[in-house]
């Protein structure tokens, strides 16, 4: 896989001090530039200001510097136009508008997740001790940005875009396009392109240790911002993994993830697994195996109008 990594995003917000101490307060770690971190990864999120909310940059890795020449000459081949500076290659998504940045090199590993003691129907795992989860003195913080969805009314040119331009692996689609779940890494998905009303920033996706810190992650922001819960707790089907929606101070919706399907054999997986036509709500690719249903402002969400007249105003289709 040429493409290996997700290395960071820029998010454009109207309060971006209010954003980063909020990160700050789940455990994230700022730098003398501002930019946010988590333990083994010190740049994951960068807040910049702007007049409504946005994706403002997405940076990606990649092996060699032969991948950003195939990468400049396929884009070039689409008509957009990119430039190589070192071992760095920059350009623009040609609709969401949002600087890419590719360099070449690999995400920081990291460091394993502690084991956890879980008992089960006849198996004792743990005895004579309380669970981890009861005796930590805190939520464990997030782990590192594991995934970023776009919704869009061009969700055909975007995909195309990042599928056959940059790269992106296909996980599963469904309809045949409609929405695609595509990857970098060998998560199930890194990015996720759907209809959208406007081209804009679904939502953006912290891994965290397992569902006990998805939970407490979870109830920590709702004491501070009772309103802010958006769907969860639940498992999804497509990527397996367990989630819970929630929204920061600046109107956008992240997620809380754990446990999602990895995927190491690229073509046992296009083999056995990958399908291009999961049906809608009703068939497997429903939005969860259990948990609450998602609710309508999950993919219509209340400030689309404001990015829709944003984009206008700036001339973006």
């Amino acid at each position: 896989m040429a493409l290996n990594g997700i290395l960071s995003i820029d998010l454009a917000v109207k309060n971006p001090d209010e954003l980063s101490e909020f990160w700050q307060r789940r455990g994230l770690t700022a730098d003398a530039s501002g930019t946010l971190g988590t333990a083994d990864r010190n740049k994951q999120i960068t807040i910049v200001e702007d007049d409504y909310r946005h994706l403002a940059a997405l940076r990606l890795s990649c092996e060699t510097e032969q991948d950003l020449a195939n990468i400049t000459k396929r884009l070039h081949d689409m008509g957009v136009d990119s430039i190589i500076s070192g071992t760095t290659l920059t350009c623009k998504d040609p609709i969401v508008d949002h600087a890419i940045s590719v360099e070449v090199g690999a995400p920081a590993p990291l460091t394993p997740s502690p084991d956890r003691s879980l008992n089960s129907s006849g198996k004792i795992n743990r005895d004579g001790t309380r669970a981890e989860a009861i005796t930590e003195l805190k939520p464990r913080p997030p782990r590192r940005l594991g995934h970023v969805v776009i919704g869009t009314p061009h969700f055909e040119k975007v995909t195309n875009f990042y599928v056959n331009g940059l790269g992106f692996k296909v996980s599963d689609q469904i309809l045949n396009g409609i929405a695609t779940f595509m990857r970098v890494e060998t998560d199930h998905h890194n990015l996720f392109i759907h209809p959208g009303f406007t081209s804009h920033l679904n939502h953006y996706a912290l891994e965290v240790d397992d569902v006990d810190a998805i939970g407490k992650l979870g109830m920590e922001v709702l004491a501070e911002r009772p309103d802010a819960n958006v769907v969860g707790v639940g498992r999804h089907n497509l990527g397996a993994n367990m989630f819970w929606y929630l929204t920061d101070p600046s109107g956008n919706m992240f997620e809380f993830f754990s446990d999602m399907d990895q995927i190491t054999d690229d073509e046992e997986w296009a083999r056995n697994h990958c399908k291009r036509d999961w049906e809608g709500s009703d068939g497997p690719a429903g939005f969860s195996v259990w948990g609450p249903k998602e609710p309508e402002s999950f993919i219509n969400q209340p400030d689309l109008f404001e990015i829709a007249a944003a984009r206008e105003a700036r001339g973006l289709i």
